[in-house]
Order: structure tokens, then C-alpha cells, then sequence
């Protein structure tokens, strides 16, 4: 898909519990219902973290659903599986690292985006990452608990990725981060995460996440949930694809719900 192809469409998240959904306001939901262009329900999963391995990246691939993944930058598969996943028809992210808070604790790796960065540099690190992640058409974030609550650094971030052309889906990692109002404020597709599907890495607990994935689909028209490279996490949405078909729901790669 071209990255400058996207319709820019209004979606409207409250920051939540990182366990549970984010939903959206109801107000703003109930408008997002009665004018949806698309005929049924849609969820998008994302898929963090790409990048390490290539046994557990293939997993996901040879599931047989839209997927998008986001792949972080500068680990020693990132170019390699963003190519195979391209070519084998998904979506590709850069999964942007972020400072978080106790860095010192959690590294958030190489190509990160520290509180404090200036400008130059910010513009700097986002095209040497997308430079190593090939057919990124947006970007979502990796950790960034810290950086996308300050204005200044998530503003210039965004900017960036705007005058790339492409998308910026918030991870929402803090519940003050303020990555998702900003990127609507430059006039960018965005969108949020709904839910996390996989803090609990047991099969039957992330299949649980997936079907208030989907109930929040059937409410709200559309949802978005993030989940990591886990055996159990491709065996859950498996297991989940093959109860979806015929429900009224459409698998979807996340630029076709912005």
C-alpha cells in the first residue's frame, strides 16, 4: 500500500487500564458507528517486537489472517523479516523505541528516542531506523512510557514520521502519554491500542483478551489490539481465527482502520 494513500478518519480513545481495554469515549464512539464506511466490524492485531527471531516471526506469518507487524530497528533480523513479510502480503511497522520510565532497568535498545533529544537529532534516528526496516508504511512505539507523556519530544517525533508519510499508531504504554492527541492535532492517520493480549503468556488467558478484542469490535465498529512474539500468542489468534469466521467480523491490517 502506499504510504501516502491513507483516508484520515476520527477515532477517539480514553487511556485506560494497560490490562484491560482502552475504549472509546461513548459519545465519540457512537458517531464512529453510525458513519462507518466499511459494511461489519474490523479488528487489527499487531504484532511488537519483530525482529529477534526468524522460527517465532514465521509463526504469525503462516497464520492465515491479516496481521501488521512492527519491527523494531537494528536487530540482526529486522531488514530480512521485513522483507518476508512483505512479500508474503502483511503490514509493516517500524516499532519505534521510546524512553521509558527506570530506563536503567529497561532498555529500550538501539535506535531509541531519549527525553531531552533535539530536534536534528530525533529527525535523525527516525530515518536511520525506517531506513533499516524496509516497506514501513507507519509507525507505533516500543515502550516510550516516558517520552510520549513529554509535548516537545512526541510533537517533533511525529512530525518526522508525518513529513515521511506515513502512520502512527499509539501503543499507549503510559496512561498520560500523549502521542495519540498530538499525532490528530497534525492532522495525521492515527489510531490506539485497545488491548494488550498478552501480559499473561498463557494460551487460554490471551484467547480471553481476543474475544473482548472482538466484543469491542461489535460495540465500537473497530479495535485494535497489540500482542508479542509468543508461541501461545500464535496459538491463541489461531485458535480465534478459525471461531471468527462467520461471526460478522473482518480481520484487517491497522491502516484500514485509521
Amino acid at each position: 500500500m502506499n504510504r501516502r494513500s491513507f483516508i484520515f478518519k476520527s477515532a477517539g480513545f480514553l487511556m485506560g487500564n494497560l490490562l484491560g481495554l482502552n475504549a472509546f469515549s461513548k459519545a465519540f464512539a457512537r458517531t464512529i458507528v453510525a458513519e462507518k464506511s466499511f459494511s461489519q466490524p474490523r479488528i487489527a492485531l499487531i504484532i511488537d517486537d519483530i525482529g529477534h527471531s526468524r522460527s517465532i516471526a514465521a509463526k504469525f506469518v503462516e497464520l492465515d489472517t491479516p496481521l501488521t507487524f512492527a519491527i523494531l530497528p537494528h536487530i540482526r533480523h529486522s531488514a530480512t523479516l521485513a522483507v518476508k513479510i512483505h512479500n508474503r502480503g502483511h503490514e509493516i511497522m517500524l516499532h519505534q523505541p521510546m524512553e521509558p520510565y527506570n530506563a536503567d532497568s529497561f532498555d529500550p535498545g538501539p535506535g531509541a528516542l531519549y527525553v531531552g533529544d533535539s530536534s536534528e537529532n530525533i529527525k535523525r534516528v527516525i530515518e536511520a531506523n525506517l531506513s533499516v526496516v524496509p516497506f514501513a508504511i507507519g509507525v507505533n512505539n516500543h515502550m516510550g512510557s516516558k517520552f510520549t507523556e513529554y509535548r516537545k519530544e512526541i510533537t517533533e517525533s511525529l512530525c518526522a514520521i508525518k513529513r515521511q508519510g506515513l502512520f502512527f499508531v499509539d501503543s499507549i504504554t503510559s496512561h498520560r502519554s500523549i502521542a495519540y492527541k498530538t499525532a490528530r492535532n497534525l492532522g495525521m492517520p492515527s489510531t490506539g491500542r485497545n488491548i494488550f493480549l498478552d501480559n499473561i503468556h498463557d494460551e487460554a488467558a490471551i484467547l480471553d483478551q481476543l474475544l473482548k478484542l472482538k466484543h469491542h469490535a461489535l460495540q465500537y465498529g473497530r479495535a485494535v489490539g497489540i500482542g508479542h512474539p509468543f508461541p501461545e500468542t500464535a496459538a491463541a489468534i489461531g485458535r480465534f481465527i478459525k471461531n471468527l469466521k462467520g461471526s460478522g467480523v473482518d480481520m484487517v491490517h491497522v491502516s484500514a482502520i485509521l
